[in-house]
């Protein structure tokens, strides 16, 4: 079975996490093959580092080149276009972006659009005109309380995507919150994410969510046994949903991403095992001897 065959999109925060040389990729893995290898195993990955900083042309020309057809990339808005002010004014830096991974062509799909807490329903005329003067499909994170209230702003906030097939970012911090580790690993991600209720939302074929799990891989199964059964549904709906596991510094995300699969499978008979990277030399795997 190669991953491309699989009725949804899993995956992980990254591509380039050295630390999963213990369980994911061979012990001599160069970081220049992280992301072939990557692409065997998983079909989805988060395109966080783009959040931080534009990558250069010469790296999306060699992420071109060596990532796989059928992995999706969700790419990330830089934040000083999500967190920059009046959204409007940052459409001509959006359309850089985009410009800047066309490289890429269908891979990234779709946009991330990560909205600060700030960013509240008195700004929502900004959100509308910058979706609809994009026309690439675009998915939308948001953090104001406002919008997990379950009042008039999140259900005015909850049409217009929806009229647009605009996916709202599902973020699911729970396990994580649940979590009383006082590592300094799992304070850092307990202060950087915000502690907000799930929100599970289908506006479109291809429903996102983002799952910040327990660094104990069991504790997280009381979470993810609620989204297994979402997952299926969404499946079983025709949908094809996309869903990135994360852990406290994610050193272990690929572990509990193959934990959610294992736990699908049981749930949807016929849906076939992750592939398994070999573990024998990288340059034999590759044909480089």
């Amino acid at each position: 079975m190669t991953v491309s065959a699989l009725p949804y999109y899993l995956g992980c925060p990254s591509w380039s996490e050295p630390a999963w040389r213990d369980h994911l990729y061979p012990a001599d893995a160069r970081p220049a093959e992280f992301l072939q290898l990557y692409g065997q195993v998983f079909n989805a990955v988060e395109g966080n580092t783009t959040f931080y900083a534009q990558p250069a042309a010469s790296t999306v020309a060699r992420w071109a080149q060596s990532m796989p057809a059928h992995l999706r990339f969700t790419a990330k808005f830089p934040r000083e276009i999500s967190h920059g002010g009046d959204l409007r004014e940052r459409l001509p830096a959006a359309h850089a972006f985009m410009q800047l991974l066309e490289p890429l062509g269908s891979r990234v799909a779709p946009y991330w659009l990560q909205l600060p807490a700030a960013f509240g329903p008195e700004r929502l005329a900004e959100l509308v005109a910058f979706i609809d003067d994009l026309h690439r499909p675009v998915a939308v994170e948001v953090r104001n309380q406002a919008f997990f209230a379950r009042g008039d702003e999140e259900r005015m906030l909850n049409r217009l995507l929806m009229a647009r097939q605009v996916e709202r970012i599902c973020l699911d911090p729970r396990a994580l919150f649940s979590c009383t580790e006082q590592t300094a690993a799992v304070l850092d991600a307990q202060a950087k994410k915000p502690r907000v209720p799930p929100r599970p939302t289908a506006f479109s074929q291809s429903p996102q969510v983002r799952f910040i799990g327990h660094p104990t891989l069991e504790a997280n199964d009381r979470f993810l046994r609620q989204w297994v059964a979402k997952i299926a549904e969404w499946i079983e709906e025709g949908r094809t949903p996309c869903i990135f596991l994360h852990t406290s510094d994610n050193h272990r995300a690929p572990l509990l991403a193959r934990r959610f699969h294992e736990q699908l499978m049981v749930r949807l008979p016929g849906l076939p095992a992750l592939p398994e990277i070999p573990r024998e030399p990288v340059a034999e795997q590759l044909g480089l001897l």
